[in-house]
């Protein structure tokens, strides 16, 4: 699934993406975890995706398994047209100078017995970028990127604060100067007044070294600040994917308008006037997920062709993609459903 953009390069591309994970009870094996079932998407070079989903829904996994953290169960990860999916550790060597990742956890994603300097120049030794005094040049510069000194290359993980860590998890993450780096709820561990310090230079990293973003993240407001475009998932599946401001003022899969109507809002006559989507009932199993629709056992307009089959993402209105059939179907259109 490719948006109509003009002429913009596609950086990376995602089809039909897999990642199933076996089941297992004592010696036997008892089935597979669905945790991303056939997601499809795109990003721009020097743009920003946001993902976003209830806890659990994949997101994560999405971006672990595009960085080849995981091997994928099926599909492909093209970065610049090059299938990555099925490349050997050696092959994907390259590429890793390509994409790298930020992750949630600043306090365990930093190997405490390194120095900062050792975390941040890890890279640049394993694909022998530099060495010696170049090296340490380089080591502090990407320091500096981020808002940290020289002085703070010499330390050691547990002498910073958590904002302080994910800034030293970003100079790691720009070591090797990649076009395209996952953003793994980089913000979603760290306190709320450091939290705009981190989208604020993730901005300025962007327009001063024109760096793609895939944002994972839960904060839907955060979220809408940061990105082009958004996409959201539920149950490994991506369900809607639209721009960032026409998303949110016009969302049109039922699982999205239940999520953005959960956002907080600030202002008490206004949050008063809302009208929050309760949705029932509970998330299927990803073991056994439901034969049609991946939302049917919630979602308060099913129908039975719901039940049966899975909607396919189409392009409802100007490069936003719905995968519904009460949007795409007969019911869209005026013809009489079979709601239940």
């Amino acid at each position: 699934m490719i948006p109509s953009n003009g002429d913009r390069q596609v950086l990376l591309e995602v089809r039909n993406l897999r990642k199933y994970f076996p089941v297992r009870k004592g010696w036997g094996r008892h089935g597979q975890l669905k945790a991303v079932d056939d997601v499809s998407f795109s990003i721009f070079k020097g743009e920003t995706l946001g993902l976003v989903g209830e806890s659990g829904c994949g997101k994560t996994t999405v971006g672990r398994t595009i960085v080849r953290l995981y091997r994928p169960t099926g599909g492909q990860v093209l970065i610049n047209g090059t299938d990555i999916a099925g490349m050997t550790q050696r092959q994907l060597k390259p590429f890793r100078r390509t994409m790298q990742i930020i992750f949630q956890d600043p306090y365990a994603s930093l190997n405490p017995r390194m120095t900062v300097g050792d975390i941040v120049g890890e890279p640049l030794d394993i694909h022998g970028l530099a060495k010696g005094t170049a090296r340490q040049r380089m080591i502090y510069d990407l320091l500096e990127s981020v808002g940290l000194s020289e002085e703070h290359a010499s330390r050691y993980p547990h002498e910073f604060s958590g904002g302080q860590r994910q800034r030293i998890g970003i100079a790691r993450s720009l070591a090797l100067h990649p076009d395209l780096i996952i953003c793994d709820e980089p913000i979603s561990a760290l306190d709320v007044s450091i939290q705009a310090q981190v989208i604020n230079l993730l901005d300025d990293l962007q327009r001063e070294k024109g760096l793609t973003y895939l944002f994972i993240a839960h904060d839907l407001s955060m979220v809408q600040h940061i990105s082009h475009r958004i996409g959201v998932m539920y149950l490994g599946c991506l369900v809607e994917v639209a721009g960032s401001r026409r998303l949110y003022h016009k969302p049109l899969h039922p699982y999205t308008q239940a999520l953005l109507s959960a956002i907080p809002i600030p202002d008490p006559d206004a949050s008063a006037q809302s009208r929050r989507i309760i949705l029932e009932g509970d998330v299927p199993t990803p073991i056994d997920p439901p034969p049609g629709c991946p939302f049917c056992s919630r979602c308060p307009y099913v129908m039975d062709i719901c039940r049966k089959e899975r909607p396919p993402m189409l392009e409802s209105e100007p490069d936003h993609f719905v995968a519904c059939h009460l949007v795409n179907g007969p019911a869209a259109a005026g013809e009489p459903g079979s709601a239940s």
